[in-house]
């Protein structure tokens, strides 16, 4: 089962919901026993979008769990406020929270640096706490070509 806990949650931003969303579709996407994992957004307007990885032979066209559901956001027009991804480990039998990579935290970047994203605590990785963006990656590099503050959508999507 995913650990519970949060240390703090944004107004319909990070909560158990948007956790067990993406363990939901993990369970049903890949049976227990099977590795898998999944990942999930809320958006904006309190709409949750889920997605997983592509398996594949070659591991170059993989992607990461919340990439789909990255782009659904983005092709719906909707703004990201919170992500969470869940991979399950077979070896314990248990659900672990994984914070965003560097490129996931890139991607998310386009949404601005109070989104919320999963971060497991260090003495459990199966328990989470929310964490904006801006706390995750403190030196963001696109501060340099906007005058030190975070970038807008604008200035990210040209």
């Amino acid at each position: 089962m995913a650990g519970k806990g949060c240390a703090r949650l944004g107004p319909m931003g990070l909560d158990q919901e948007l956790v067990d969303a993406a363990v939901d579709l993990m369970d049903r996407r890949w049976p227990s026993g099977e590795p898998g994992g999944a990942a999930a957004v809320r958006l904006a307007d309190g709409g949750i979008l889920t997605s997983v990885g592509l398996d594949n032979l070659h591991a170059s066209v993989a992607l990461c769990q919340e990439t789909g559901a990255f782009i659904q956001a983005y092709t719906q027009d909707r703004a990201v406020v919170a992500s969470v991804c869940v991979s399950r480990d077979l070896e314990r039998d248990r659900v672990l929270i994984l914070p965003p990579c560097g490129v996931c935290q890139e991607r998310l970047a386009l949404w601005g640096p109070t989104v919320e994203v999963a971060v497991p605590r260090e003495d459990d990785p199966t328990v989470w706490t929310a964490r904006t963006l801006a706390e995750v990656n403190p030196y963001y590099w696109g501060r340099q070509f906007a005058d030190g503050a975070w970038p807008s959508v604008e200035q990210h999507t040209e």
